[in-house]
């Protein structure tokens, strides 16, 4: 394998939300790239066939990790164990996310509330919490955060959502302010319209074979992690305006 097919030789990378969507993608490009992958997921059937796949492909086989991002304290035993297999994180990819369904904001459950803030939005303050110090003893320690345009385009019935990812983007912009000065930066990134699960909930009437596939945004989020400078998130990596670049660089 040449540096261009391989460009994440002995990169440790986290991924939540590894067992479908975006996340899949995201765990599936980085393993293809060289990056051990430690991945996490709330069923372990659906991490085990992430691994039969990984391997199938020949990649490093990855760390399965079946764990319910709303549990704060078992992300703080995560990292602890991180650092005592490998002493660093190289790479974050928080995919993870819900939706919560479609409801007027006055008639949203609050025990579905709690849910989607907690997986949204407070699991991100625990990752940061638990994987800040294992990023910044990476050479270059790269955390990828998806959101979405509702963060900024808000509209009926997505309150709950919207409101997740627009705090995700204030909190990552905040705490990548605050690590200006050292190796880590942080992404926030929008994959836009997507063939996942979340987008068949939202609108179900929509033809699925119309929308781009998650793996198409596997040479992105590598991209990103083996980029040398990313700067600061004064604005979020659109997926499309990526994708159009590359292939007019490949033109």
């Amino acid at each position: 394998m040449t540096p261009e097919q391989h460009p994440l030789p002995g990169k440790i990378a986290l991924v939540t939300g590894a067992t479908r969507g975006i996340g899949r993608a995201s765990a599936i490009a980085l393993a293809a790239a060289g990056a051990h992958v430690i991945a996490i997921g709330r069923t372990q059937g659906a991490l085990e066939e992430l691994d039969d796949e990984l391997t199938a492909l020949g990649a490093h086989r990855p760390t399965l990790v079946p764990l319910d991002l709303t549990d704060g304290d078992s992300l703080d035993v995560l990292g602890a164990e991180i650092f005592k297999r490998h002493g660093k994180l190289d790479i974050l990819v928080h995919a993870a996310a819900m939706l919560g369904g479609l409801w007027p904001v006055a008639h949203v459950d609050p025990k579905l509330w709690d849910k989607v803030f907690s997986t949204n939005l407070s699991s991100a303050y625990r990752l940061i919490r638990s994987t800040e110090p294992l990023l910044r003893r990476a050479d270059a320690g790269r955390a990828l955060f998806l959101t979405s345009g509702a963060a900024v385009r808000p509209r009926a019935f997505w309150g709950a959502y919207a409101a997740t990812k627009a705090g995700l983007e204030a909190l990552v912009r905040s705490w990548a302010d605050e690590i200006e000065h050292t190796n880590v930066r942080a992404v926030l990134v929008d994959p836009n319209v997507m063939r996942t699960r979340m987008r068949a909930e939202a609108f179900p009437g929509e033809d699925p074979d119309s929308l781009p596939h998650p793996s198409e945004i596997g040479p992105m989020i590598v991209a990103l992690a083996a980029a040398s400078d990313l700067g600061l998130p004064a604005s979020t990596v659109q997926f499309s305006a990526w994708k159009a670049a590359a292939a007019l660089a490949s033109a």
